[in-house]
């Protein structure tokens, strides 16, 4: 626990030197999810219950709260975060070669894990939902990280690098959306629906 504590600090505070401790890792894929992903990725999920389901919040003066949503909520966030980065990650693993490089499915999952933990960290500010705007600069804190970690893990060329990162950006953003339209309506069969 301390070492992934220890970690995510460094990718927030030192992402470049975070980048270069983690970039010669031949753990795999799955082992980078379950260990460092899966734990962070319960920060938004558990402030996201607490933060709509016990705390509550306010819509045009009208005070909302429902556990089942908030239940809902903090599902969707989990499985958004776990498959969203191997999704994002094996896009990105596809797409090295059009761009002259190689990037192995592991490293690339990788990369997308550690460029969330910003926005996954930030996620504690669902917890009140005034703060929850906090965790929106996280998310955007994490592309930076991203934009860091990119070349040295993707080993792309200079003149390659840029394209390939924007297209690894619309990439994980759309699959983080997808995910979220997806689930949302999946989840609700289950009869957890929105508060509304």
């Amino acid at each position: 626990m301390e070492q992934l504590i220890n970690l995510a600090k460094q990718f927030i505070l030192q992402p470049k030197q975070a980048w270069e401790s983690v970039k010669e890792d031949t753990s795999s894929a799955q082992k980078h999810i379950t260990s460092y992903v899966f734990p962070l990725s319960l920060i938004p999920a558990l402030a996201t219950f607490i933060g709509y389901g016990l705390i509550g919040y306010s819509v045009f003066g009208i005070r909302i709260h429902s556990t089942e949503w908030a239940i809902s909520q903090a599902l969707i966030s989990v499985i958004t975060t776990l498959l969203g980065v191997y999704i994002s990650g094996f896009v990105i693993h596809k797409l090295a070669a059009n761009f002259q490089t190689e990037v192995s499915l592991d490293k690339a999952i990788k990369l997308v894990g550690y460029s969330y933990t910003a926005m996954l960290v930030g996620g504690i500010f669902n917890i009140y939902a005034p703060l929850a705007i906090l965790g929106l600069v996280a998310g955007i804190y994490s592309l930076y990280v991203l934009y860091i970690g990119f070349k040295p893990m993707t080993n792309v060329s200079e003149e390659k690098s840029m394209s390939y990162f924007i297209i690894s950006i619309l990439v994980i953003i759309g699959v983080y959306i997808i995910l979220g339209l997806i689930l949302t309506p999946i989840i609700g069969l289950f009869g957890i629906n929105s508060p509304f």
